[in-house]
């Protein structure tokens, strides 16, 4: 039949080609990753932001000085990223023979030599990160954002990579389990454990691994607390707990979260936007922050996860499999694990785009609710000039790096939608004319 002899001759190429094949799976993930972000990015009015030049709003001296910062936090965070490609790139494909005798040992127990595989890469990539995150911990610590001297900022990165070990040992074991017992389709598998996983953590996140790192109390009874029950009243949204935490700490930046799934819901405030900054610029982080409970933002995250898991997966287990026939590999023994690991950080890092993407119409959504809720834009405006300034952060950051790693509007787009709320909606409290800040 005429359509038949082009499919098969179609078939026969992804069967010669395992680059075509992962070329053809990481478009379909691309794609359906975006029609992921359509159908779930909020619905309703959302603030259009007016134009704002920053150089309204913030001094030269400030402007300098983020941009200066936030580029070399740029390229610091590139280079780990390539550091991160070219060590798994590696171990997924260089088997000198000492490696290649640990392969084997592994292989002896594949589910224990699995756990161990993914537990040795986890740590490698922990040691080869730390010269470039020593350097960024340096620069936030020489402009006063970092709070941490070198010996705590070490005993934090232990910790993470303690954590990283236990996950990634038991990814490696789970890995080894599906991929020996079905064989490739083990992609399928592999999607509902991607999906159980971000529930789980996302379950667990606040009670188990959050505590390891900060100290959490409840909001005591007081003028935030009252004003928080009163916005969440006010907004009908169920508040859950509402806690402080000991952000200070690490940091001297202003943040404000919420996590959580279930019991384990809460509203989380750094204790330095609590202690420094008023009643108005709290209320509009608490009044944000209800805005992701009302809309129920951590699950839309989980069903973004759930969407582009299953050509995730199937990503993963094409990318890997061609991976370990280059490195002479047997697909089914623990010495894949390296190659599964490279897979993985390519469609997250694919995949993450269309994340990220959606995070930002999430947060946009989450602003426009905070700005009707408390009718205040001026505290609004005042919020995004204290979290920039804090946080020594770029107000206007180049496009290529938002695509890449923007989960929020800029400072320059949340500012211009709190101008367009104050001209379209009308407020007693008008924002504020121009006044560039210098900051220090």
């Amino acid at each position: 039949m005429p359509v038949a002899r082009p499919l098969a001759r179609f078939r026969s190429g992804l069967e010669r080609s395992p680059a075509l094949r992962v070329g053809i799976t990481a478009v379909a993930a691309v794609a359906v990753a975006e029609a992921a972000v359509w159908v779930l990015s909020p619905r309703g009015d959302v603030l259009q932001p007016v134009d704002v030049n920053p150089a309204d709003v913030f001094g030269p001296a400030q402007l300098d000085r983020a941009e200066s910062f936030r580029e070399g936090q740029r390229w610091l965070a590139l280079g780990g990223l390539a550091v991160e490609g070219a060590v798994l790139g590696a171990l997924a494909l260089w088997r000198p023979p000492a490696l290649r005798r640990l392969l084997d040992a592994a292989n002896r127990r594949p589910v224990l030599g699995g756990a161990a595989v993914g537990a040795g890469v986890s740590l490698t990539l922990a040691a080869a990160g730390l010269p470039l995150g020593a350097w960024a911990h340096a620069r936030a610590a020489d402009i006063g954002l970092s709070t941490q001297d070198l010996g705590e900022w070490l005993a934090d990165q232990g910790r993470y990579a303690a954590v990283g070990v236990v996950f990634a040992a038991a990814g490696g074991a789970v890995a080894m389990v599906m991929i020996r017992r079905l064989g490739r389709r083990w992609w399928a598998a592999g999607a509902a454990v991607a999906v159980s996983f971000a529930v789980f953590t996302t379950w667990l996140a606040p009670v188990v691994i959050a505590p390891l790192f900060n100290d959490f109390r409840k909001l005591p009874p007081g003028d935030t607390r009252s004003d928080v029950l009163r916005l969440g009243e006010r907004a009908g949204v169920d508040v859950g707990e509402v806690y402080e935490v000991d952000a200070s700490r690490r940091s001297t930046g202003l943040n404000a979260y919420v996590n959580g799934l279930g019991q384990t819901k809460r509203v989380v405030l750094y204790d330095n936007l609590l202690r420094r900054e008023g009643r108005g610029v709290v209320n509009s982080v608490v009044a944000h922050e209800l805005g992701h409970v009302e809309a129920n933002d951590v699950s839309r995250g989980i069903a973004f996860v759930a969407i582009v898991a299953p050509l995730g997966a199937l990503l993963v287990q094409v990318g890997s499999g061609a991976l370990a026939r280059r490195a002479g590999d047997d697909p089914r023994s623990p010495a894949v694990i390296p190659a599964v690991a490279l897979s993985l950080a390519v469609a997250t890092l694919l995949l993450g785009v269309a994340g990220l993407q959606l995070s930002r119409r999430v947060e946009a959504r989450a602003d426009t609710f905070a700005l009707e809720l408390t009718g205040d834009p001026a505290a609004f405006v005042e919020l995004q000039e204290q979290l920039t300034e804090t946080n020594v952060s770029d107000p206007d950051p180049p496009g290529w790096y938002r695509l890449l790693s923007g989960s929020h509007p800029s400072a320059v787009e949340r500012i211009g939608a709190a101008r367009a709320y104050a001209a379209e909606r009308g407020s007693r409290d008008r924002v504020s004319p121009p006044s560039p800040r210098e900051g220090s």
